[in-house]
């Protein structure tokens, strides 16, 4: 987290949360959720639209700052640290989007979509054929452009493969996808 935030949380302790504002993409892009996006509906899964998912974030600099400050809470919420106040992500499947490449060696490299290297410990595919690692800084979806180097790697039985249900992921990864729903079936 940069420095800037924790001084930012230390002055102003008691900012108020945000929900539904930010929405992490099946390909790991940040999407900006105004107000009008929110009316429209859910980040993803039914009733989503494409009015309600919002404007994917381009400035280099705001994606490089979110990254640094994406973190999780003990509830399994992910958020971006914005200053002082906690923006909950909307993740439109898991925490992390990861990008597999095969280096020169033969060895598979695996980063986040924040860039972070990460160590696979096994390879999950769901019913719809979403590529999943459990990564130690938890689950990520295999982004769709490394769909053949993943092949390769389920070939070369680099991580074992097992079959799961994509709606039993959060429960078992310990993640929540929407913080959004959450928050209004709280009430």
């Amino acid at each position: 987290m940069d420095d800037l935030v924790k001084q930012a949380m230390a002055k102003w302790p008691n900012v108020p949360h945000a929900y539904g504002w930010l929405g992490l993409g099946m390909r790991g892009d940040w999407y900006l959720r105004d107000a009008a996006a929110q009316a429209a509906g859910p980040f993803s899964g039914p009733g989503s639209s494409a009015a309600s998912r919002g404007s994917v974030v381009q400035l280099d600099k705001l994606l490089e700052f979110i990254g640094r400050n994406y973190l999780a809470d003990e509830q399994g919420r992910w958020y971006f640290q914005n200053g002082p106040q906690r923006v909950f992500v909307e993740l439109e499947s898991a925490p992390w989007v990861l990008r597999v490449q095969q280096e020169a060696s033969g060895a598979y490299a695996v980063r986040t979509h924040t860039g972070e290297p990460v160590q696979v410990g096994r390879a999950l595919c769901d019913e719809h054929g979403h590529v999943y690692l459990a990564t130690d800084r938890g689950l990520g979806l295999v982004h769709t452009l490394d769909t053949l180097v993943m092949a390769q790697a389920v070939e070369d039985v680099v991580w074992p493969l097992e079959d799961v249900q994509a709606d039993s992921l959060p429960e078992r990864f310990g993640y929540r996808p929407s913080p959004q729903q959450d928050q209004a079936a709280a009430g």
